[in-house]
């Protein structure tokens, strides 16, 4: 009978200290309901037609001065050089805006540029044969400028280096030799090969 209840003393923790065993986890089935199954499984799927992305990026452009952005009182040699280049369909290049300022301080000063509205003292459109008439307005005066330059044969040397951008050296030479003055600037001894400052002319110029 000893023996009977020490067994059943030795019995009591095993029921005391079972059930702490389960103490702190999930219930079984509880925990099967958060385990992620079919249902609830995300995927990410591509179409076929989904292939890498590519941007398209616009061209650079230069901003070339029209008859519409030129603002009167602050436009300059330095604009009206480049318009000239613009209206004839060449490039508004360093070389080329280069040699045509270098080009008017050659025929007017710097600081008159805009002198009878005729910086380069063309004859075409002028009413002065010999470049001495004048323009109504700097506009124009780039637009004849143009035409004179690109449908006259004998500037066609010319032409072609404005359209190639070519050094400033060579299209200045083509400039002297031709007959547009008729001292050809002395083949380079007066011509202005500065660098030219950058004058606004006159408001009523344009």
């Amino acid at each position: 009978m000893f023996a009977a209840a020490i067994a059943c003393f030795s019995l009591l923790p095993v029921f005391l200290i079972a059930p702490a065993a389960n103490a702190g986890e999930p219930d079984a089935r509880a925990a099967a309901s958060l385990a992620p199954g079919p249902s609830m499984s995300q995927v990410l799927a591509a179409g076929a037609s989904v292939g890498g992305v590519s941007a398209d990026r616009d061209g650079y452009t230069v901003n070339k001065p029209t008859e519409a952005t030129i603002a009167p009182g602050s436009s300059t040699n330095k604009d009206w050089a480049a318009l000239v280049l613009v209206d004839g369909g060449w490039p508004a290049s360093d070389n080329n805006v280069t040699v045509i300022l270098q080009w008017m301080d050659s025929e007017n000063s710097p600081q008159s540029w805009w002198l009878r509205n005729n910086p380069l003292n063309n004859g075409y459109g002028s009413g002065g044969g010999a470049g001495f008439g004048s323009y109504p307005e700097l506009v124009t005066a780039a637009r004849d400028a143009a035409l004179n330059l690109g449908t006259n044969s004998v500037y066609s040397q010319i032409i072609a280096d404005f359209a190639a951008s070519a050094p400033v050296a060579t299209t200045v030479s083509a400039i002297e030799a031709s007959p547009w003055a008729s001292s050809h600037y002395g083949y380079g001894s007066i011509w202005h090969g500065v660098d030219v400052p950058i004058v606004a002319a006159d408001s009523s110029a344009w």
